[in-house]
């Protein structure tokens, strides 16, 4: 498809999506616990899901098709401020977080700790809005995102307001991935026009990051400007330290920004690696991050509650987790015996193992090359075996990988497929579709795990005599 047909045909598909939003978009008093059924049967039932399908498949192939062939800097930027625009005067889409987010700020206004008590103790004004699921749970957020969000409650006294600063700073956070995106880059050896229209004009950004005002927008933005620091001024005291507060704001935002801190270490590095090296220039980075959000959450007046709120996500069962589908398909294995089995919390467990060790793996392989790449699989490694997948959570490692790796296909058809899971309202698929979702997952998990085992192999026999 040629460049200026593809601009349009996503304007097309942007603009498609903001009407099914205000149709059918996670709008304030919609029915909070809907069906795929329940939308095809609403009033505009099948035009909103039309539109949503249509809308998102259009935004999906103008992006793919040019994944590696973008004519310039300054088309990409052109072009994503188009398709971003319609999606900045919408109700939410595709996600209902942003009522959770101004329910946890008010809570945090009115001398209530989220970590300690849901929203329901309040009441939060607006707790009809939001699902019934997280309303006496721990807020899951880092603390500097809890003080932004009873700033923003603060400043605003409104739901509508609310929203409108939360979308706001969405799309600060987008702007300074497409103001550090290019630096990282060019680092990397990675053209910058390649980098910002993988990153920023993937579908998941003006639906979920901009229209849906996720808070991970202001953490990755966070997290690049952090990375592009150190990358640019390695060995340097002083930028290492700003590159390392900047890591520590964005985990001060969401606590899983903490995985990049030992990679950026590494880059920080001037010259080979050398464990005094590593001592001397990424002290810089890990102290200055550690000290961030440390600081941020006393200045705060709370507590690291916000490490037990993370094991919220273990109360949504959906397949797009590896470690959850293959423990549904134990379950479901189990059943066509008689017998009724609970493998969830086994294989949630290995799945947390296996990234630790995973982790550590990578961190270890990334001493004498590439540590900036190594982040991104590492945020890859941490979003897929995490109890919990939203399709949002990809642009984490899609960021980085976008200004880093060589080869795009894997990263980038995973968020193409994530894409398509949630529905403008923000009802997800996985949850309708267990059955054959958790199988044909854990079926690529098992082929992924096999292939690697084989690389494995291979890379280590020895090459044949000439």
């Amino acid at each position: 498809m040629p460049h200026h047909l593809s601009r349009w045909t996503g304007l097309a598909g942007s603009v498609l999506l903001a009407v099914a939003a205000f149709l059918g978009g996670a709008l304030p008093h919609g029915d909070l616990r809907p069906t795929p059924l329940s939308i095809w049967q609403g009033r505009n039932g099948p035009l909103i899901i039309a539109l949503w399908l249509v809308g998102t498949g259009l935004l999906a192939w103008a992006w793919w098709s040019l994944r590696d062939r973008v004519p310039s800097t300054r088309w990409v930027l052109v072009t994503i401020t188009l398709w971003l625009l319609p999606m900045l005067v919408t109700p939410p889409l595709g996600s209902r977080d942003v009522y959770a987010y101004a329910c946890q700020g008010a809570s945090y206004a009115g001398g209530i700790n989220p970590y300690e008590q849901g929203v329901s103790a309040l009441p939060c004004p607006w707790l009809d809005t939001m699902s019934y699921i997280w309303r006496d749970t721990a807020a899951p957020y880092g603390p500097l995102f809890v003080v932004l969000a009873g700033a923003v409650v603060t400043a605003t006294g409104s739901l509508v307001g609310s929203i409108v600063l939360f979308r706001l700073t969405a799309v600060a956070g987008v702007a300074l991935m497409a103001w550090c995106l290019p630096v990282l880059a060019r680092r990397c050896g990675v053209p910058p026009q390649r980098a910002l229209w993988l990153a920023l004009a993937c579908p998941l950004v003006p639906v979920h990051l901009v229209s849906g005002a996720h808070n991970d927008a202001l953490m990755v933005g966070l997290l690049i400007a952090g990375l592009a620091v150190v990358a640019s001024r390695p060995g340097r005291p002083l930028p290492l330290l700003g590159g390392g507060l900047l890591l520590g704001l964005a985990a001060g935002l969401k606590v899983t920004a903490l995985v990049v801190v030992p990679f950026a270490a590494l880059a920080a590095i001037a010259g080979p690696y050398r464990f005094r090296a590593l001592v001397r220039d990424g002290a810089w980075v890990v102290g200055a991050a550690v000290a961030a959000v440390v600081g941020v959450t006393f200045a705060a007046g709370l507590d690291f509650g916000w490490i037990t709120g993370l094991e919220q996500g273990n109360l949504v069962i959906a397949w797009t987790s590896p470690p959850t589908a293959v423990g549904q398909t134990v379950g479901y294995l189990a059943a066509l015996f008689g017998a009724h089995v609970d493998a969830l919390p086994v294989t949630r467990a290995i799945g947390v193992l296996v990234l630790v060790v995973l982790l550590v793996w990578l961190w270890w392989r990334a001493r004498p090359r590439d540590p900036l790449w190594h982040a991104g699989l590492a945020l890859a490694a941490t979003v897929a075996l995490s109890p919990l997948f939203h399709p949002w959570y990809w642009i984490w490692p899609l960021a980085v990988l976008a200004a880093t790796a060589r080869r795009t296909g894997w990263f980038t058809v995973v968020a193409l497929v994530s894409s398509f899971l949630v529905l403008a309202d923000g009802t997800g698929l996985p949850r309708f579709t267990k059955m054959p979702g958790a199988p044909l997952m854990t079926l690529l998990v098992i082929v992924v795990v096999v292939r690697l085992v084989r690389s494995a192999r291979a890379a280590r026999e020895p090459a044949p005599a000439d």
